[in-house]
């Protein structure tokens, strides 16, 4: 709540605080802290939703590609402190996706984008993608949208045009180190 009223972005908690238990990933289908678009200049709801609303055939939406859409409505900021990629393994031998956890060099949490809808589930989340930038290309043609913390207030604001916040991150910001462990059987991102 600091770091937003730092920021002059007035957050509402309408459900009460949020309780976020302590994990190391949130896998589809987890319950995840986000802050919703709300009525007013800078302002937003801090709310837990579920990661992903089921899609055509019962897969779920978990990402959303960003090119082509219009985004002015039902904005979020999906908290989070990583996100992660896969690649094939480097060691042939090993049957396991190697994973890469991608940080912010400058803060120990941040926010990525995301919008959100009501579902038959419930309100859910999806995570914004576009093309790679430098930093996550290496690993992946495709890539969340992490917004530098100048930006959140521009994203909760229905009025500013997705362009002008969805942008790469200048080069060196996103730092990747190669992490181990059971990848999950879909996406996860780190809290």
């Amino acid at each position: 709540m600091e770091d937003f009223d730092d920021l002059k972005i007035k957050i509402r908690t309408p459900e009460g605080t949020p309780n976020v238990p302590a994990r190391e990933d949130v896998r589809i289908t987890d319950m995840a802290p986000i802050v919703k678009a709300a009525d007013g200049d800078a302002a937003g709801e801090l709310v837990n939703r579920r990661w992903s609303w089921p899609g055509q055939g019962g897969r779920p939406v978990y990402n959303v590609r960003s090119e082509g859409r219009d985004l002015a409505a039902q904005r979020c900021l999906v908290l989070c402190d990583g996100f992660y990629e896969f690649t094939d393994p480097t060691d042939k031998a090993q049957k396991r996706l190697d994973k890469w956890l991608f940080t912010m060099k400058e803060h120990r949490w941040f926010a990525m984008a995301g919008i959100w809808r009501d579902a038959h589930v419930g309100e859910a989340f999806g995570l914004l993608t576009m093309d790679a930038g430098p930093d996550v290309a290496p690993y992946h043609h495709r890539q969340i949208i992490p917004l530098p913390r100048d930006k959140w207030a521009a994203w909760l604001d229905p009025r500013t045009p997705a362009a002008d916040v969805l942008q790469w991150l200048p080069e060196g910001m996103i730092e990747v180190q190669q992490v181990y462990g059971k990848p999950p059987a879909q996406g996860a991102f780190a809290l």
